[in-house]
């Protein structure tokens, strides 16, 4: 479960988020949807520690978030990384296992898990995985950091609680 309590967050003098409240339950289908700079982005990236709450409390699994060291996070919270948020430097499979990284899981693992992910999505890993993102194909955009409690799957495109998330 992620908890927003009375979060405020600002760039330099705009207020971009104002006293959030809001709760997702573990499973549940949850859709963020505003215009361009109403703080969409903001909010998911506190979730994920890559911006820090300034005002508030911000709870993952009843744990205040600045409580949880970010190697931890990958095993708490699904990441996914859209086109936007790929880092253009890295291969595919450089992007697919950075949070894996960050949560210091074995290389072998990570690779079998970058694997099967390709192959889920339809993708071959023996020319996609090597890959830079702008030269992918337009279906591979979205790149999974971790199957948390909920996860992105394609080609469904439906979000998913899987009953036994997959663990090293």
């Amino acid at each position: 479960m992620v908890e927003f309590q009375q979060v405020c967050m600002a760039y330099k003098e705009k207020e971009v988020l104002n006293n959030v409240d809001l709760t997702i339950q573990d499973g549940e289908f949850f859709v963020l949807i505003g215009s361009s700079g109403c703080g969409k982005t903001t909010l998911l990236k506190s979730i994920n520690k890559l911006l820090p709450v300034q005002q508030g409390t911000l709870k993952i699994n009843g744990t205040p978030v600045s409580q949880i060291k970010v190697n931890q996070l990958p095993n708490l919270v699904g990441y996914v990384v859209q086109a936007g948020g790929l880092f253009p430097h890295l291969t595919v499979e450089e992007n697919i296992a950075l949070v894996m990284k960050v949560a210091q899981y074995p290389k072998e693992q990570i690779h079998d898990r970058v694997t099967a992910m390709l192959k889920m999505v339809n993708l071959d890993p023996a020319c996609t995985a090597t890959s830079i993102p702008p030269s992918c194909p337009a279906d591979s955009s979205s790149v999974w950091g971790w199957p948390g409690p909920l996860r992105w799957t394609r080609p469904s495109s439906s979000w998913t609680n899987p009953s036994r998330p997959w663990t090293p």
